[in-house]
C-alpha cells in the first residue's frame, strides 16, 4: 500500500499535544500527515504544517486583528468560514486522502464543518466529547465517523491514548481498503415513504432490469436532505422523486421537513428527473398532544403512537402544487411531472381517511397552472403498476434525451 496523506485538523493552541500524538500514530503506520491549526487562542503548542493565519488567508481574512482584539467569537466565525475552503481545496487538488480531528464542543463544530464539505466516500473521522449525544447537526448528510472520546480531549492518559490510537487505526484502515467499482452500474436516486413503497418497488425493478442501480431514500426530512446531497455531487444519472411529501411538512411546520432547498439539487447538478406529488396529502406530527393548537380543527390520522398525520387542506395543496411546479421548472435537464389522479397515497384513496377530492383538485390544478415542464395525468393510484412503470419508463426516456 502506497503512503497516503491524512489531514490532522485541530485547535493546536489547546489540543496540540493530543493531535501530535494522533499524528505520530498515523505516521507510525507509514502514512503522511498534514497538521493544520484552526485554533485562535494562544500560540500553538506544536508546529503546524499549515498555520491558522494561512487557513484564514484562504478566505481573504486577516486573523491577527481579531486575535489582538481577543474577540473569541469573531475568531471562531472567521475560522469556520476559512477552514472549509482550505480543506476543500486540498481535497480537490489531491493533496489529502483523508481527514481526522479531535475536539470538544468548539473543535467538533469547526472540524465537522470542514468534513461536511467533503464528498461522500472521502474518509472522515471525528473523535469528540459529543459523539454520544445528538450528532445530527455535526454530521449533516455526510458520512462522518464519530468516535466518543470517553474522557475529555485534554491531555494524554491511558484512556485517551487508547481511543486516539484506535482512531488513527480507523482512519488508516479507511484509506488502505480497496473498493472495487469495476462492476458498478449508473445510479438513480428515488424517494419513498411507507405510502409509496409499492410504487417505488415496481419502478425500481424496471430500472434495474435496464441496467441501473436504484438508491432509495426515505422521505423523512433527513432522508430527503441526504438524497439532495448525493444528487448535488453529480453521481446520479436520474432522479425518481415520486415522494415529495417533505414539502407538506415544510409548508405546515410539521416534523419531517427537508428544508426549503428540497428539490434544488437536481437543478444544480442538471440531472433528468421524474417528479410526482406523492404523499402531499399528509404532514407528520408527533404524539397528538404535540400538535400546534392552530390545527385543532383539522383531520388527523394516528399512524402509530408516536406519529400523527394531518391531512393537508385545499389551500395548502394549492401552495404545494405551485412549489412542486416551480422546483421542476428550474431544472435545465429534461424533467416531467406525473400526476396520479386517483390518489397520491394509500390513505387518500376513495373510502380511506384522507380522501379529499377538493384538496386533490387544488393540488393537481396548481401543478398544471404553474408548470412549464411536461405534465402527464394518469387516472391511476400512485401505487398502481401502470403508474409506477410509466414513471420508470419516462425517466429512462428523459435520461436518453439528456
Amino acid at each position: 500500500m502506497a503512503s497516503k496523506t491524512i489531514a490532522v485538523l485541530g485547535t493546536l493552541d489547546s489540543k496540540g499535544h493530543e493531535h501530535q500524538f494522533l499524528a505520530d500514530q498515523i505516521t507510525s503506520r507509514g502514512h503522511k500527515v498534514i497538521l493544520i491549526d484552526i485554533g485562535t487562542g494562544t500560540d500553538p503548542q506544536i508546529k503546524p504544517d499549515i498555520t491558522r493565519f494561512e487557513v484564514a488567508s484562504t478566505a481573504g481574512l486577516d486573523l491577527q486583528p481579531l486575535i489582538d482584539a481577543q474577540d473569541r467569537g469573531a475568531c471562531v466565525v472567521a475560522m469556520a468560514k476559512a477552514a472549509p475552503i482550505l480543506i476543500t481545496q486540498l481535497q480537490k487538488q489531491g493533496k489529502i486522502d483523508a481527514i481526522i480531528s479531535l475536539g470538544g464542543g468548539g473543535g467538533t463544530a469547526l472540524a465537522t464543518s470542514c468534513m461536511r464539505e467533503l464528498p461522500i466516500g472521502f474518509p472522515k473521522v471525528m473523535v469528540s466529547t459529543l459523539a454520544s449525544g445528538n450528532t445530527a447537526h455535526y454530521l449533516g448528510t455526510k458520512d462522518i465517523t464519530m468516535i466518543p472520546s470517553i474522557v475529555d480531549v485534554a491531555g494524554l492518559n491511558s484512556i485517551s491514548k487508547t481511543i486516539f490510537t484506535q482512531a488513527a487505526g480507523a482512519i488508516c484502515g479507511m484509506i488502505e481498503v480497496t473498493i472495487d467499482t469495476s462492476q458498478d452500474k449508473p445510479l438513480i436516486a428515488a424517494s419513498m415513504f411507507g405510502n409509496t413503497t409499492d410504487c417505488i418497488n415496481i419502478a425500481k425493478e424496471v430500472l434495474e432490469n435496464k441496467g441501473y442501480e436504484v438508491l432509495v431514500f426515505h422521505a423523512t426530512g433527513a432522508g430527503g436532505k441526504t438524497m439532495e446531497a448525493l444528487i448535488e455531487t453529480g453521481m446520479v444519472k436520474g432522479i425518481l422523486d415520486l415522494t415529495t411529501t417533505e414539502w407538506a411538512d415544510e409548508v405546515t411546520g410539521a416534523t419531517l421537513s427537508a428544508g426549503p432547498s428540497r428539490m434544488d439539487a437536481m437543478t444544480k447538478a442538471q440531472i433528468p428527473a421524474v417528479i410526482a406529488p406523492g404523499c402531499l396529502d399528509m404532514a407528520n406530527f408527533g404524539e397528538a398532544d404535540t400538535i400546534p393548537e392552530k390545527y385543532s380543527d383539522r383531520l388527523f390520522y394516528i399512524h402509530n403512537p408516536q406519529v400523527t398525520l394531518m391531512r393537508t387542506n385545499a389551500e395548502e395543496s394549492a401552495q404545494l402544487g405551485k412549489i412542486i411546479a416551480q422546483k421542476a421548472n428550474a431544472n435545465p435537464a429534461p424533467t416531467a411531472i406525473l400526476n396520479p389522479l386517483k390518489t397520491v397515497s394509500v390513505i387518500s384513496a376513495e373510502g380511506q381517511p384522507f380522501h379529499d377530492p377538493a384538496a386533490d383538485h387544488a393540488l393537481f390544478s396548481a401543478i398544471r397552472k404553474h408548470a412549464t415542464v411536461e405534465v402527464i395525468d394518469y387516472d391511476e393510484a400512485i401505487n398502481s403498476e401502470t403508474f409506477a412503470k410509466a414513471a420508470a419508463y419516462k425517466l429512462l426516456e428523459l435520461i436518453n434525451k439528456a
